[in-house]
């Protein structure tokens, strides 16, 4: 009898498991906002599964009868221990620690099942899209697993036309949040680690024949009358179609600049353009976006583009040929008013409306791929953007497959995001330590992005390496890959502010420089003396002192300082003043204004 019966596990083993390993995620589609979409938020129900019994048996197998069957019993005595449709339900997108105060401080694993009707069209295809879900997923549609995907900020896509049917279908996700050391982020970081599908769900309807992704901009090197920008510049397009088809013909069309062409594509399904044109140029006064039309078999993909130039000479920042000084400030992806990941264009719009207020043309979103929602708003109101990735801190610099995560992420990143005119900077890292295996993961990860994007800056956030007698020393190997050199420096929160008036700075680099980070924590609402740690004074004359400091440093181009609002953090643990936030906030997380923001506010004013 036990033969009998482990012969059957294996037939079923074998006819399920091996479908784990085959499902892949496709190539990133481009874009998503303007197609023809289905959403999927809203409420889904969840299981918390702190022991994993919905993957794993009682011997660390993956089991065929795992939560994703949402199995129901069929006779009295069948014996079924979890149940979708009677567990709660949380609304998506959103992050478990917040909606549900037992998993405050919850990392592990919860399912989420989503169940709807659906009606296939003839000759379409349908791709399930996840804006994000943090950290490790997998997706199942009517119990097929259809893929996995790791990596918590970044967008991806699965083709479920053959999954779907006629009528009810459920999707179900396994999300585990888990920290390991292997991965980007790594085991240790400062920001609140939100567990879910954390972004928007969509059912993204398309042709089997669609087009990808594609790219359009100003193609390097510009065209140049002495030192000035000319008005007509040569624009560059290029597109890709999702299978290697040559002969299709794609129209582009820009109506505003009376552009009408219909490129065809080759052996590997991808075309390309140059062509000259006369676009207003998108800038921080002036964010002019242009309605570009790509049109394939009939059937019309639309976006909103704008054209600008982006380059460095010696220590300036040129945007659109002319010197910029950024004046920036930091954000992470919280919502503005208490804790909770960020996902809508509200939240957006509130954030960068305090940035905006502060005097910032710029914003570094840190420490990872924010939403598109606040990428896209952000471009509306002009305020130029930093991306970042999540290579922080102490990655494993020699595991390979903690490589392919970082190289993943920044693909996507970029695949997402490379037609916004307002994202300036690809960031590659946030201070990490030197190291030969740094050295050559991060040199690998920049000259990776520049096959992606040529068109952008590269940088990354240092650390100062020297601070003896009063001198601040930047020497970095990283510096020859990079086009900014930025770093991070806390004279006054992990140093004695009295120290900033004495304090030199060399940078050996003919190259601009970003303070990507500057700044000390306050509870909003504590008074006191200047020298009183945690109030608002101190914060205050913090940032006057810090101010007065980097305002000498030869080569400044602009500064992020640390940080918009105060983020929940579980290494902030101080009763009474941090609480598990990280304090170091302009603004309270309440959106209380504290005294520093005036010093910033007025500091900005003058450059």
């Amino acid at each position: 009898m036990k033969q009998l019966q482990h012969l059957v596990l294996t037939l079923i083993l074998g006819t399920i498991l091996p479908s784990f390993a085959m499902a892949d995620t496709l190539p990133l589609v481009g874009n998503v906002m303007a197609r023809k979409t289905t959403s999927l938020n809203g409420q889904w129900n969840y299981i918390v599964d702190v022991q994993e019994e919905g993957y794993y048996d009682y011997r660390m197998n993956p089991t065929a009868w795992g939560f994703f069957r949402n199995a129901k019993p069929q006779r009295p005595e069948d014996l079924v221990e979890y149940d979708f449709d009677t567990s709660p339900t949380m609304p998506i997108p959103s992050d478990w620690n917040t909606r549900d105060e037992r998993l405050f401080f919850y990392e592990g694993t919860v399912w989420f099942k989503k169940s709807f009707d659906w009606h296939p069209a003839e000759g379409r295809n349908t791709l399930l899209y996840f804006g994000a879900v943090n950290y490790d997923c997998h997706v199942y549609v009517n119990g097929q697993k259809v893929g996995h995907h790791i990596g918590g900020f970044t967008p991806f896509n699965f083709d479920v036309t053959k999954q779907l049917k006629d009528g009810e279908n459920t999707v179900i996700v396994k999300v585990d949040n888990k920290r390991h050391a292997e991965d980007v982020p790594t085991q240790i970081f400062d920001w609140w680690n939100y567990g879910g599908i954390t972004r928007d769900v969509l059912l993204v309807d398309i042709a089997p024949l669609y087009i990808e992704n594609y790219s359009l901009h100003i193609q390097k090197p510009f065209s140049m009358k002495g030192d000035k920008l000319n008005a007509q510049q040569q624009l560059q397009f290029q597109m890709k179609l999702n299978k290697a088809e040559a002969g299709q013909q794609v129209t582009l069309s820009i109506p505003e600049l009376k552009i009408n062409k219909t490129v065809t594509t080759d052996a590997e399904g991808k075309a390309a353009w140059q062509f000259m044109a006369k676009p207003q140029l998108w800038s921080p006064e002036n964010p002019r976006l242009y309605r570009v039309n790509l049109t394939l078999n009939g059937e019309t993909l639309t976006d909103d583009i704008g054209f600008r130039t982006i380059e460095t000479r010696g220590k300036q920042i040129l945007l659109n040929g002319q010197p910029i000084f950024l004046k920036g400030i930091s954000i992470h992806e919280e919502k503005p008013n208490g804790g909770g990941r960020a996902n809508s264009t509200e939240d957006a719009h509130t954030l960068l409306s305090w940035a905006k207020e502060l005097g910032c043309n710029f914003v570094r979103l840190a420490h990872y791929p924010h939403n598109e929602y606040a990428v896209k708003e952000a471009e509306r109101m002009g305020i130029l953007v930093w991306s970042e990735i999540p290579v922080y801190w102490t990655i494993a610099w020699t595991n390979t497959q903690t490589f392919d995560n970082a190289q993943a992420q920044l693909r996507d990143m970029i695949a997402r995001d490379q037609n916004r005119a307002n994202i300036i900077i690809w960031s590659i890292a946030n201070e990490t330590p030197h190291s030969p295996q740094r050295d050559s993961f991060l040199s690998r990860l920049a000259t990776y992005a520049r096959t992606q994007d040529n068109t952008r800056l590269i940088s990354m956030a240092m650390e100062v390496t020297g601070a003896s007698n009063y001198v601040n020393r930047l020497n970095d190997n990283m510096n020859q890959y990079v086009d900014v050199v930025s770093f991070n420096q806390y004279i006054g929160w992990y140093r004695d502010v009295n120290d900033a008036p004495k304090m030199k700075w060399e940078i050996p680099y003919d190259k601009p420089v970003i303070i990507s980070e500057f700044g000390g924590g306050a509870k909003a609402g504590y008074h006191g003396a200047k020298n009183q740690r945690w109030t608002e004074e101190f914060q205050e004359n913090l940032y006057r002192e810090n101010i007065a400091m980097i305002d000498k440093i030869e080569g400044l181009a602009g500064t992020t300082p640390w940080i918009l609002k105060d983020f929940r953090s579980p290494r902030r643990v101080l009763p009474d003043i941090q609480q598990y936030y990280n304090r170091k906030g302009l603004f309270s997380d309440k959106g209380e204004k504290k005294k520093a923001f005036y010093v910033l506010q007025e500091w900005y004013k003058r450059k």
